[in-house]
């Protein structure tokens, strides 16, 4: 059983990622999938202030998926969309694991400055059930809606040449194609 939903990105060369997870987080699943879908492939610095903006409802958080009754503002337009909410709850618990993994990485004498954040998967966990009273003697359930947290954060590397052999080869297809297309 893997312990990370992304570990095969971490097993090639685990020297180069810092890893945070946090189980049971008691914010809701929905709001935290959308605070990761946000800041995910960020660098660490910007993601510290986004996140610090959307706490001082300077920049909002773009809603996608989870969108129903969601209301409209004019900060959503940054990001393409018109739907956006400040999940102040769900910021605070998600900059607590950056810091951790952070910490991480520089335990693992990785270069912190320059940290991205490579993969964040956010996961339900299972529904805490409690009851309410309602009226004429009824129950109904008062559920909570939980999730799981991993964040794995790695240096950026290095851009590898393209080889020549491989432009020659491609445009010599394609200049064969528009002699055929032209004859």
């Amino acid at each position: 059983m893997v312990r990370y939903a992304s570990a095969h990105v971490v097993a090639t060369n685990p020297e180069k990622f810092a890893k945070a997870r946090g189980e049971y987080v008691r914010t809701h699943f929905k709001n935290m999938r959308e605070v990761a879908a946000a800041i995910s492939g960020l660098s660490l610095k910007k993601a510290y202030t986004y996140l610090g903006n959307v706490t001082e409802h300077k920049q909002c958080i773009p809603f996608r998926r989870f969108a129903g009754a969601v209301g409209r503002t004019a900060q959503a337009t940054e990001f393409k969309t018109t739907k956006g909410r400040w999940p102040v709850k769900s910021v605070h618990f998600i900059t607590r694991l950056l810091k951790n993994a952070e910490s991480n990485a520089d335990a693992k004498d990785l270069a912190v400055d320059e940290l991205i954040i490579k993969n964040i998967v956010v996961n339900q966990a299972p529904k805490t059930r409690r009851r309410t009273f309602r009226a004429h003697g009824r129950i109904n359930p008062y559920q909570g809606h939980p999730c799981h947290i991993e964040i794995i954060l790695s240096v950026p590397s290095s851009e590898v040449a393209r080889s020549k052999d491989l432009d020659v080869a491609s445009s010599s297809k394609k200049g064969k194609k528009i002699q055929a297309i032209e004859a």
